[in-house]
């Protein structure tokens, strides 16, 4: 009967030391995809609180790559939606490995722009939060497909 428990018990511990293990893999895969994509933790402070709300002054006018490979790209937005992945018919053409074919899609609605995903691998992000359906995009917000990042300017 001893020797049971002592079985269970050493079973017990080497299941919680390899979910000790998954969660610092699991945070530091985290911390890397935010360092490599530019998005550090903002704190919460009150200069942070007014830099979101000047974020969605104005009229987006422009989408312009801030990061990757086509980086200081400018696209003027017209009334049509701007679709963003590897295929040849797309507005912005990515060459990342990271990108789908059909990524995503930012499209006016209204004065607003809003930001899809199209059903990618890597999913689609803005600021640090993944698209799962039409999201509102504010200007001047990080919206990240695969390693390129891109933001809508007055």
């Amino acid at each position: 009967m001893q020797g049971i428990l002592l079985q269970v018990t050493r079973f017990g511990f080497l299941v919680l030391l390899w979910l000790f293990v998954y969660a610092i893999i699991r945070a530091m895969r985290n911390d890397l995809s935010a360092a490599s994509s530019g998005r550090l933790p903002l704190g919460g402070g009150r200069a942070d609180r007014k830099s979101r709300t000047s974020r969605s002054r104005g009229t987006a006018k422009y989408l312009v790559v801030t990061a990757g490979a086509l980086a200081n790209t400018r696209i003027t937005l017209g009334a049509q939606p701007v679709l963003i992945g590897r295929a040849d018919d797309s507005t912005l053409v990515l060459t990342d490995d990271y990108a789908s074919e059909r990524h995503a899609r930012i499209s006016p609605r209204g004065d607003d722009w809003y930001v899809e995903d199209l059903g990618s691998t890597n999913g689609t992000y803005l600021d640090r939060s993944k698209v799962t359906t039409a999201v509102r995009a504010p200007i001047n917000t990080p919206i990240r497909v695969g390693k390129t990042v891109i933001e809508l300017r007055p």
